[in-house]
């Protein structure tokens, strides 16, 4: 298995979103929903550029990611995803700092991200990474 200095993290271009849907697809616990397809992840891509961020193995094989947006007011986080194999290498860790310090970058004060309530793991994650859990509110949606 790589080192982890071998992982590369760079900026999650369109052309990665076939790779991507294909690495996500194989990942459980990710939940992909109409807001996945090609075009509106291509719209997001365009909207947000630089913010989101790739790992790659050395020979290019997509082995992580985060999607990363802001609103103008805060950021949001999205399917950061590391495969089985380079997990606690620090690869979740370097891609949420790629995304931080873009959304740093544009003055962006605050980012959320959402975890499904069964996802203990994640929570694990999040909250020892000094994220903490924001229970004086409830997410409301309408699909369109």
């Amino acid at each position: 298995m790589p080192s982890k200095a071998t992982i590369a993290v760079r900026e999650f271009r369109v052309t990665d979103l076939d790779a991507a849907l294909e690495f996500w697809s194989g990942i459980g616990g990710l939940g992909l929903n109409e807001s996945d397809t090609d075009e509106a992840l291509e719209r997001f891509l365009r909207r947000n550029p630089g913010l989101s961020a790739v790992a790659a193995a050395p020979e290019g094989r997509m082995v992580g990611t985060v999607l990363c947006g802001h609103d103008g007011r805060r950021g949001t986080l999205h399917h950061l995803v590391v495969a089985e194999p380079y997990r606690g290498q620090g690869v979740a860790k370097r891609l949420i700092e790629h995304s931080l310090e873009r959304l740093r970058q544009a003055r962006i004060p605050r980012c959320n991200l959402f975890l499904w309530d069964d996802n203990e793991a994640g929570a694990a994650f999040w909250l020892h990474h000094g994220w903490s859990l924001a229970t004086n509110w409830k997410t409301l949606q309408r699909k369109l």
